[in-house]
């Protein structure tokens, strides 16, 4: 699993570039910067698209919060 900041950045990343290439009209900067912001995140969750990489990471992050609160008794 990669860090909890690495994950965070890359999903924030991710998300960021996919709104601006919604809006951009197929601006191929922002879609070859989402490609490999893409691609980034589906080799450190260990998949193969954009969706289920951010599902992955998601999970990854809040799993990662669990485990840093401390048990309450």
């Amino acid at each position: 699993m990669a860090h909890p900041s690495l994950l965070r950045e890359l999903v924030e990343r991710c998300e960021t570039l996919r709104r601006h290439a919604a809006v951009s009209g197929g601006n191929p900067e922002v879609a070859r910067r989402l490609e490999d912001a893409t691609h980034t995140l589906c080799v450190v969750t260990g998949t193969r698209q954009l969706d289920a990489a951010l599902s992955v990471a998601r999970r990854q992050l809040a799993d990662a919060k669990t485990r840093q609160q401390p048990c309450h008794r």
